[in-house]
């Protein structure tokens, strides 16, 4: 079931298009990370599907009610984690959660039960009685999320819930973001620290100027980021012989040997192999990619057979965090 569903959707402010022709589907209990630079319409997106927003044209849905004409039936399903906490702050934090519980008409005896629950769940049953000014930056996201959990929604929306914290407030976070994953809860998070998005989302998206580059699992997007392959080897000696021999080799675009700073220990150089372009293309593609993995696996016994020693072998990753970087282009609104 589609939990939340954009089609076409724009945002204008004037000349400016802060969102535009947006298409998302989000299956229930899936965990979608959305990435891209300040500007993109990250936020404008999350506001718009809080019902804090109205959208320019285009139809947003939640559990298949219509944002913008159904919002007193959307709300109850939610829960919106702003980058920053907000007002109340003179509350202790079981006044400021049960005060939130009664604006959910959440009464009496089952009140205090469901602040204890998302205390417990939040790891703050011992804060209970401080006061909210005086929790640090991640107890206070910790806060905000518990305050939302109050109603049990089916959604999270949550906007770099981890923006400005330290280590290990982020890593809190990021397992109490697990938890509520294993729990089912839909959860649509933007954040900039992308390699723990690769570890907590199953979908993600890139957005930039508005428009959505690409979505898909993270594997489908590294993949999109993959220009070939290159491999890193390190040599005993014989470097310039060995960087000759892999030239000669099928599939092969380029060798390099890297200097000294940039090289292996005790500065001596790697050797940098790039493959070609893996991707199919026409004809030429499945043997062009045939014949980058046949090298890649062969480089090892046939430098060997020539009687170098490898001292490194490694083939160059694409993580989220360089997939980011060669889908966009840095622009901004």
């Amino acid at each position: 079931m589609a939990m939340i569903e954009t089609v076409n959707l724009t945002k204008r402010y004037g000349d400016l298009v802060a969102l535009n022709n947006l298409n998302l589907t989000l299956n229930e209990g899936d965990c979608f990370g959305f990435i891209g630079p300040n500007g993109a319409g990250k936020t404008t997106t999350i506001k718009i599907l809080s019902t804090l927003l109205k959208p320019s044209s285009g139809q947003a849905q939640i559990a298949g009610l219509t944002v913008g004409y159904q919002n007193r039936q959307i709300r109850p399903l939610i829960g919106y984690v702003p980058d920053f906490m907000g007002a109340y702050e003179d509350m202790v934090v079981q006044e400021y959660l049960e005060f939130f519980a009664a604006a959910y008409n959440i009464n009496g005896a089952h009140r205090k039960k469901v602040v204890q629950d998302v205390l417990e769940l939040t790891d703050l049953g011992y804060k209970a009685t401080a006061e909210v000014n005086s929790l640090s930056r991640g107890m206070q996201q910790r806060l905000s999320i518990a305050r939302v959990l109050l109603h049990d929604p089916k959604v999270l929306l949550m906007d770099e819930p981890a923006s400005g914290l330290d280590p290990r407030a982020r890593i809190e976070i990021r397992e109490l973001l697990k938890e509520l994953k294993r729990m089912g809860k839909t959860i649509l998070i933007s954040s900039h620290i992308l390699h723990e998005l690769a570890e907590l989302c199953n979908v993600v998206g890139i957005i930039e100027r508005g428009t959505l580059l690409y979505a898909g699992t993270v594997t489908d997007i590294l993949q999109k980021a993959r220009v070939g392959h290159v491999v890193h080897i390190g040599v005993v000696d014989r470097h310039e012989e060995a960087a000759a021999l892999l030239r000669k080799m099928p599939g092969v675009q380029r060798v390099t040997l890297a200097d000294a700073d940039h090289g292996a220990r005790n500065g001596s150089p790697l050797i940098h192999v790039a493959f070609e372009d893996a991707s199919p293309a026409g004809g030429t593609g499945t043997s062009r990619h045939t014949a980058a993995a046949s090298t890649v696996s062969d480089i090892p016994s046939i430098l060997v057979n020539n009687g170098f020693r490898l001292t490194k072998f490694t083939e160059e990753a694409v993580n989220l965090e360089t997939a980011f970087m060669r889908l966009t282009k840095g622009l901004v609104q």
